[in-house]
């Protein structure tokens, strides 16, 4: 590992992977303070161009656009009450009112410096945590990477959607998907309507990018008449250095935020935007004066941006070890690895140790950028929420269908890309989110990949009952499945009890 360590820190320091992650953080922020546009859409369609680039530029680029995406959703949440990307929903709720009361920049300083923090500490466990993680996958076989794949699809399925029944449907349909293309084990070809160009499957980042971006496109075209106006940001000398030792002087805010942020994003399916409501909800429960939360005070932006910066971290922990995306923006990340040749899971850390040690010390150096780019350049960005539709809409497009045709240099691609677009569209308008699906077609093919071996590995042994159920990690993963299952239901009646409760009352 310590030779890892080293390579790494070259790697990191040279004056072209700086500039990357400098740049990848750019183009997050813009992207990301851009209502309607999220971090994942933004690596969706840049992921293509990071094929031409080796595995460690690639991957660095695009840690800076998940970093600096997170983060750039805050600008627009606080000067026009509009999440930039969903993991700024609890940003609103302090940000804007403290916008309006003329403290715009109070809000913009305390969201940069939390994003900062947050970021850190959760790359800190990312560092920490992953290697761990990684020695116990060492332990996995095709049983349990089939529970594993079943568990991943009962949290994605069931958060991912309003609807249980909704997300669940989701989830099916990326199943489906998945199958398209010639059997992992067996070879029998499946569902290619004749076209040999789709015996290899359907190319995730395909996929990625219809799903995540189109829809977004037709959506902001439906929404072109909707004009932002922007709360003013008034410049006043030492606002950032007392509002820094103040965020200071509540170490137990950040520290907690953070940590929320960190193992919600572990979760796989949880996502940035649970993290801040949940480390809102638990800085009011903690706060000496919880009535104050939501007229416009710098501890509500700063619990909530704390915490989803520190999701990226978290969220990319089972990703790395297990192959498990902790969110839709992880699961791009995945479609580049998996591009790149690497495959998630034990043998990262130790036939790719250089390039994944790489990444990690990347994201410290993207939260720093992010830190600084935020405290000095936050009012500058905000000027490009006012950018027309007609100039974006198609940028967008014209990115999407280069980067499609980019993978395998071939039309196909290009259209499927655009049908997936029109699913995704029409599907969102009936309630099912793109999350589920575009998981399900990941998590799929592992699902069936562990399933076939495992009843090969069962016939040899002689029982295949005893080697899915009887395994002890296999034993673990099922009772999470169900618990991960059966949870949305017990919420259920929860809410429901306490609605007649509070109504008797």
């Amino acid at each position: 590992m310590a030779e890892f360590f080293l390579t790494a820190l070259q790697n990191i320091f040279l004056p072209h992977s700086l500039l990357l992650a400098l740049g990848g953080v750019t183009a997050g922020i813009i992207i990301g303070c851009l209502p309607g546009l999220t971090a994942t859409m933004a690596m969706a369609v840049l992921v293509p161009f990071t094929f031409t680039m080796n595995a460690v530029n690639g991957l660095i680029m695009l840690g800076g656009i998940y970093v600096g995406a997170i983060y750039g959703g805050c600008i627009s949440a606080i000067l026009v009450n509009t999440p930039g990307t969903p993991s700024a929903i609890a940003t609103t709720f302090d940000g804007f009112p403290l916008a309006k009361k003329g403290m715009a920049e109070h809000a913009l300083v305390t969201a940069a410096f939390a994003s900062g923090v947050g970021g850190l500490i959760g790359t800190v466990i990312l560092l920490v945590l992953s290697p761990i993680l990684a020695a116990v996958a060492l332990k996995f076989g095709p049983p349990e990477y089939f529970w594993l794949a079943v568990f991943g699809l009962t949290i994605i399925a069931t958060l991912a959607s309003d609807s249980i029944l909704k997300g669940l449907l989701g989830g099916a349909l990326g199943l489906l998907l998945g199958t398209i293309g010639m059997a992992p084990l067996g070879g029998d070809v499946r569902y290619t309507f004749g076209l040999p160009e789709l015996q290899a499957g359907i190319e995730i980042i395909v996929a990625l990018i219809g799903f995540f971006c189109i829809p977004e496109v037709l959506l902001m075209i439906e929404n072109r008449l909707e004009r932002y106006k922007l709360a003013q940001v008034k410049t006043q000398k030492g606002v950032a250095l007392k509002v820094i030792k103040e965020l200071l002087q509540k170490p137990g805010l950040l520290l907690r935020s953070s940590l929320i942020g960190t193992f919600v994003g572990i979760v796989p399916g949880a996502g940035g935007n649970i993290a801040g409501l949940i480390s809102y909800n638990e800085a009011v429960r903690f706060s000496k004066q919880p009535e104050k939360f939501g007229t416009g005070i710098i501890e509500g932006v700063a619990a909530s941006e704390a915490s989803n910066n520190a999701e990226v971290g978290g969220s990319l922990v089972p990703l790395l070890t297990l192959g498990i995306p902790g969110g839709p923006p992880a699961a791009v990340l995945l479609g580049a690895l998996l591009l790149q040749g690497m495959r998630p899971g034990p043998e990262l850390y130790v036939n790719f140790g250089d390039i994944t040690y790489t990444f990690i010390f990347s994201l410290f150096i993207s939260n720093i950028f992010m830190l600084v780019l935020g405290l000095y350049g936050a009012r500058y960005f905000a000027r490009l929420i006012n950018l027309p539709v007609n100039y974006l809409a198609p940028f967008i497009v014209f990115l999407s269908v280069i980067g499609s045709y980019a993978i395998r240099n071939n039309m196909l691609d290009v259209w499927l890309m655009l049908f997936f677009g029109l699913v995704g569209y029409f599907t969102r308008k009936l309630g099912l989110h793109a999350g589920p699906i575009v998981l399900g077609m990941i998590l799929g093919p592992i699902a069936e990949n562990g399933y076939v071996q495992a009843v090969l590995m069962g016939r040899a042994a002689g029982s295949t009952v005893s080697l899915f159920f009887m395994r002890p990690i296999s034993i673990v993963l099922i009772i999470l499945s169900l618990v991960s299952a059966l949870w949305p239901f017990f919420q259920r009646k929860r809410r429901q009890k306490e609605g007649v409760n509070t109504h008797v009352e």
